[in-house]
């Protein structure tokens, strides 16, 4: 470039950043930096700030932080006075990254010296906070951002609220989470919404209630609270039907399946999985056997034979059985199916051997110790 009497300038120079920063090569950027100031150019902010995203980006937190502290300390030339300042964009790549890594303390003092800077905390700033929050666990905290937000105009994203919906839904505050979906109906919850709400429902057993909202998402409006939302998708479909297939409505799981089909949305490999379990676990092995044959000839490649005789054998309802009685810490009620599930010469799955496996040694553990300390 030299060589054609071109002389490259600072955006060249930030390209080249941009591009080794792309490819993750940081010692080549920082040498493109150095090359900037030998030749008597001072980097900019977006230099500073290309550098310090990828820096956080590969867990060099700590040379990010050092480098925005010596950002406004530099001096190159004596008529441009000194260095770079941060500007929001700088704060804001160290707010999601101390949010990401869950270091809320650290957050606020960020955001402390981002207002003595002159800068105001914007959309990205608070959508960050609040996932940060919520991934937290502190829900009174991210709904304290969310107020803080309202007031000063600003909008949530839609996927700040599918963090909060999902919160709400472990949290069982399913209530919560519905109204939180009405009330924020000016920047529309999505089909992600939506779902999260119905899987809460599910997830305790409110099967009236989420069919009551999946209903009302078909209609494409939701009654009396005016909230439009996308149509059902495959993962609305295969959040309901295993339900369905768990409660032993499997007449009403297959009218969903037809309605998956003819809206041309599947079913697929999950959908196929919860029917044939279900037909398992009914003893209507006869009408799984069809069901995965037929299923095997017009689509080979949805599910494998190996998962096809799994399915059949009953291991996979045994095994989801064994896990979860494991994951409650019923170890006798686990135990009881496992022997059951040999007499009948089923093979658990790996996993639910080892959870079984790993509680009861920890169950005999604490045995020792009760019976020591007497």
């Amino acid at each position: 470039m030299k060589g054609s009497g071109v002389s490259p300038n600072r955006n060249t120079y930030n390209i080249l950043v941009h591009g080794y920063c792309k490819l993750r090569w940081l010692k080549e950027a920082a040498e493109v930096v150095e090359l900037m100031r030998a030749n008597d150019m001072v980097p900019d902010i977006w230099t500073y700030n290309t550098i310090m995203r990828s820096l956080c980006n590969e867990g060099k937190v700590k040379v990010a932080i050092r480098l925005r502290d010596d950002m406004e300390s530099l001096r190159v030339m004596p008529d441009e006075g000194k260095g770079v300042k941060p500007n929001a964009v700088t704060h804001n790549i160290m707010v999601k990254w101390y949010c990401k890594e869950g270091k809320i303390d650290e957050v606020s003092c960020v955001v402390a010296k981002m207002v003595e800077s002159g800068f105001s905390p914007d959309c990205f700033t608070y959508n960050t906070m609040i996932n940060g929050y919520c991934k937290a666990g502190n829900l009174g905290e991210a709904f304290k951002m969310m107020d803080e937000m309202g007031r000063k105009g600003l909008k949530m994203d839609t996927l700040t609220l599918n963090t909060i919906v999902h919160k709400l839904c472990v949290e069982k505050l399913l209530k919560e989470a519905y109204e939180l979906t009405v009330k924020t109906t000016k920047f529309g919850p999505d089909e992600a919404t939506c779902n999260i709400i119905i899987h809460g429902f599910c997830w305790e057993g409110a099967l009236e209630k989420a069919f009551l909202f999946y209903n009302r998402m078909v209609e494409n409006s939701f009654k009396p609270d005016v909230i439009t939302c996308k149509p059902v998708d495959a993962v609305t479909y295969n959040t309901l039907i295993p339900v369905l297939c768990k409660e032993g409505k499997l007449d009403e799981a297959f009218d969903l399946m037809t309605e998956m089909e003819k809206k041309k949305l599947g079913p697929d490999r999950y959908t196929y999985i919860a029917i044939i379990g279900a037909l398992t676990h009914a003893g209507r092995t006869e009408e799984a056997k069809k069901f995965m044959s037929k299923l095997l000839e017009t689509s080979p490649n949805m599910i494998s034979e190996d998962t096809s005789q799994i399915l059949i054998s009953g291991d996979m309802d045994y095994s989801e059985q064994v896990t979860n009685f494991c994951t409650q810490g019923k170890y006798k009620e686990a135990m009881k199916l496992f022997q059951e599930s040999e007499q009948k010469g089923v093979s658990l799955h790996k996993s639910a051997c080892f959870k079984l496996m790993d509680g009861l040694l920890k169950r005999r553990k604490s045995i020792s110790k009760a019976s020591l300390s007497d």
